[in-house]
């Protein structure tokens, strides 16, 4: 099995990714937070730094890209491979959030087939790089999916990954299973699933219903439990090397943010997830939610583990 981790917007970037691969195997390819393309001002200081060959020694990444420009996303591309070394770049098709599909990105691009196979035909034309493809199954109705996959059965992308939801459904209702199977009964790709991928029973269960996809890609799923991959490939939950995931994160972010404040919003953020794995910690994880000193929040991080080791023994 072969497993990829989803991108997440202030989560995912370069730092957590270099710790997360430090201490959790399993990951085949990591994906980064989407790059808008800005061709007159080039890149902001963040995305550079996050895709800096430097930042990422070691680590399989994919730039991922977000325009409905065709042109711009040639560019882009050209840049990542040329400058940069990537061989492989992922168009966003499935971002949901309202502020990117009234552009017409992400997975307002769905909504514009025409205009999506003519973004199709010109990139595959010209480009000089593996292109990949993350999408939604729709705007609207899942049905959308079989016409979208008329237009990616057309172009020579490298992979489809398909995350069982239309844009409407945001992450809130349950994955379409049934839709994610009627489009990958006609796909000419490789395709990849995504979608309410929590745990290692998630990931076998999926396995049994669909023993032909070979690939996962896991979101939140991973972010709240970070060795999910290596779990759903036969490996065991080890609390203690949780823990030092969590102890060498929160450091890397001491290092270089100024300010307690920073330090903790960036781990309560990830903390928001990982608590669905405590059972029983939510009087813990309360506090966790609402200390302001990081000298407390990582005694709350250590009694939480504690107590969790306690209940498994």
């Amino acid at each position: 099995m072969i497993c990829y981790a989803a991108p997440m917007e202030g989560i995912t970037g370069y730092r957590y990714r270099n710790v997360h691969h430090k201490y959790f195997p399993g990951i085949d390819k990591y994906f980064t937070p989407f790059i808008t393309p800005k061709i007159k001002r080039g890149f902001t200081n963040r995305e550079k730094n996050d895709i800096l060959p430097e930042n990422n020694k070691g680590i399989p990444l994919v730039p991922q890209i977000l325009t409905r420009n065709p042109e711009d996303f040639l560019s882009l591309a050209r840049r990542l491979k040329e400058d940069y070394g990537y061989d492989e770049v992922n168009l966003n098709l499935g971002c949901p959030s309202g502020t990117v599909v009234s552009k017409g990105k992400g997975s307002g691009f769905l909504a514009d087939p025409d205009q999506l196979r003519s973004f199709f035909e010109t990139v595959c034309s010209h480009t000089g790089i593996r292109v990949s493809v993350k999408t939604r199954l729709g705007m609207k109705d899942p049905e959308e999916i079989i016409a979208l996959m008329g237009i990616y059965n057309d172009y020579p992308l490298s992979e489809l990954i398909i995350h069982a939801r239309v844009r409407e459904d945001m992450y809130k209702k349950p994955v379409n299973r049934e839709a994610f199977a009627r489009a990958l009964a006609i796909s000419r790709h490789k395709v990849c699933y995504n979608g309410d991928l929590f745990s290692p029973e998630d990931c076998g269960e999926f396995r049994k219903t669909f023993p032909q996809v070979d690939r996962l890609m896991m979101g939140r799923g991973l972010i709240a439990r970070p060795s999910l991959a290596l779990e759903s490939l036969g490996g065991k939950r080890d609390l203690k090397q949780e823990e030092a995931f969590l102890e060498e994160l929160c450091q890397t972010y001491e290092e270089v943010m100024s300010g307690e404040k920073n330090v903790l919003f960036k781990m309560k953020e990830i903390w928001s997830f990982m608590l669905s794995q405590f059972p029983e910690g939510k009087r813990i994880g309360k506090k966790i939610k609402k200390t302001s000193c990081l000298r407390e929040y990582k005694m709350l991080v250590k009694e939480l583990y504690q107590e969790e080791r306690e209940r498994l023994c």
